[in-house]
This record gives C-alpha cells, sequence and structure tokens, in this order.
C-alpha cells in the first residue's frame, strides 16, 4: 500500500468519524423542534428493533411540535412506548392515526446538561480520529518494514496522517461549538 493509499483510507475512516458525529448531534435537543431528534429512536414493532425514520413519516408542523404519521397506524402504541423510553423526556400524545410532541421550552440546567453530551460526543469522536491516526501509522511502520515505504516516506505519511487528524479535530471542535451556541440560546 503506498503513501496515497494510507492517507486517503485514514481520510474516509475520519469523514465517517465525523458524519457519525453529526448524526449522534442532531439527536440532541435545542428547544426547537427537529425531526433529527427522534428519526434514529428504536422502536419495537414486529418482532425487531427498526429506526423510526423507517417506520413513519416524520415532521415539524411548527417550531415547537413534531408529527410523527406511522405507515402501519397499529405500531402507533409500540411508537409511543418507545418516544417514552428514550432519554429525551419527551411525551407524546395520540391524534387519531398520528404522534404529536410538543417541544417544551428547556430550563438552564437541561441546557447545561445537553451542551455537557455535546462535549461528550466531541471527545468519544476524537477518540475515534486517533484510533484512525494510530492504525494509519501502523500500516506506514509495516510498510517500511516489509520495504514498501522508505524511511522518508513512512515520516511523511505520519506527517500526512497527523496534519489530517488536526484537520479533522477542527471540524470536529465546530460541530460541538455550534451544537453548544445552539443548546445554550434562550
Amino acid at each position: 500500500m503506498a503513501k496515497e493509499t494510507i492517507c486517503k483510507e485514514a481520510k474516509i475512516r475520519m469523514e465517517k468519524v465525523t458524519v457519525h458525529m453529526q448524526e449522534e448531534l442532531k439527536g440532541l435537543r435545542t428547544g426547537r423542534a427537529s425531526t433529527g431528534l427522534v428519526e434514529n429512536i428504536k422502536v419495537e414493532c414486529y418482532g425487531a428493533f427498526s429506526p423510526l425514520k423507517q417506520m413513519a413519516v416524520i415532521s415539524t408542523p411548527d417550531a415547537q411540535s413534531i408529527m410523527i404519521k406511522p405507515y402501519d397506524p397499529s405500531i402507533i402504541s409500540d411508537i409511543e412506548k418507545a418516544i417514552l423510553q428514550s432519554d429525551l423526556g419527551l411525551t407524546p400524545s395520540v391524534e387519531g392515526k398520528a404522534l404529536r410532541i410538543v417541544i417544551p421550552p428547556l430550563n438552564e440546567e437541561r441546557r447545561k446538561k445537553l451542551s455537557a453530551n455535546a462535549k461528550d460526543f466531541g471527545e468519544t469522536a476524537k477518540v475515534s480520529l486517533r484510533n484512525v491516526r494510530h492504525d494509519a501509522n501502523k500500516q506506514a511502520d509495516k510498510e517500511e518494514k516489509e520495504g514498501i515505504l522508505t524511511e522518508d516516506d513512512a515520516k511523511r505519511t505520519k506527517d500526512d496522517i497527523q496534519k489530517l487528524i488536526h484537520e479533522y479535530e477542527g471540524k470536529l471542535n465546530d460541530l460541538v461549538k455550534k451544537k453548544t451556541e445552539e443548546i445554550l440560546k434562550v
């Protein structure tokens, strides 16, 4: 595997870490209704767990509510149960063949807790980035030992990987900062 391939694979994996973190941050409440808040809640029905977004149409009719219309109205109670069991602190109400969730305003204590959760997601993602760096550096060392890469190429590969990790850590920091500001904004 050449220097470029090692760097390319590391970049792809770092991008996946960033995308995963964006998905995690979508699930944090900000005081405004967002479909990302509930779309990944796992609902047990038909003997299996599935994400809510695969079982229903999720919309935000206004800034303070989420409407969930299941494709199969008979699973409304399963969806309601899953939302109640999630750690979001939301209470859905059944309206015919749909569920409505009114998003209450966040109090100061809850805002601080949610911003701490966002920072925790960021730290977890940074650990994942460091694992990618470790794997890439290990691959470069292995290829240097096998004679595929020269000592200089191995060093340059590690330097490039380090530059990548700084770039992606910056992206993660920006995502966390943006989400924290969004959560703390009254």
